[in-house]
């Protein structure tokens, strides 16, 4: 009996270890789409498609919120851009809150940080929540008028320029991610 449970100890610590070295594909993903409470009013924009993708064994789900990657709080003051988040990083457009507050340090610092985290975790593909400031992908509210402009978030703008793959969760299926991830 003990020789049975030997070798099936043994099996076991082997699938472990193949599992551990099988290549795993890493995605960002938006916090709030995952449930996390890190939307600007404290709630989330929970998406159960997305949030399907944690049961993915062949996945290492990374979430992070840019806003509070750069010093935001949660709860915060909804802003809006007042260009495309690549005219933002360019120092060409500002962020700025519905009461008049300029947070654009905040958000371009946010969407380094997120870049970081994702050359850190080798992330190739990102999905993003749609019309967010930082994460919006191909339309964003403009500040003033809350005009949605076909823009691209401060995070996503810099993810794009860096050649990581980003879709909102509005565009999101597993095969698009599939065709991001190039596969």
């Amino acid at each position: 009996m003990s020789s049975v449970v030997s070798r099936l100890e043994h099996l076991i610590r082997l699938a472990r270890e193949i599992w551990l070295l099988m290549p795993r594909r890493v995605v960002l993903v938006s916090a709030c789409l995952l449930g996390l409470n890190t939307k600007y009013d404290g709630g989330n924009n929970y998406r159960e498609r997305v949030a399907k993708l944690l049961e993915r064994e062949d996945l290492v789900v990374i979430p992070f919120c840019p806003e509070q990657l750069g010093g935001l709080p949660t709860p915060r003051e909804p802003a809006d851009l007042t260009a495309d988040g690549g005219e933002v990083l360019g120092g060409k457009g500002r962020v700025i809150t519905w009461g008049g507050r300029d947070v654009t340090h905040s958000f371009v610092r946010g969407a380094e940080e997120s870049l970081k985290l994702a050359r850190m975790v080798g992330a190739r593909a990102a999905v993003l929540k749609a019309r967010s400031p930082s994460c919006g992908v191909g339309g964003v509210y403009r500040a003033g008028d809350r005009r949605l402009m076909p823009w691209n978030g401060v995070t996503a703008a810099i993810l794009i320029r860096e050649g990581i793959r980003v879709m909102s969760d509005e565009e999101f299926s597993e095969d698009a991610l599939e065709r991001a991830l190039g596969l």
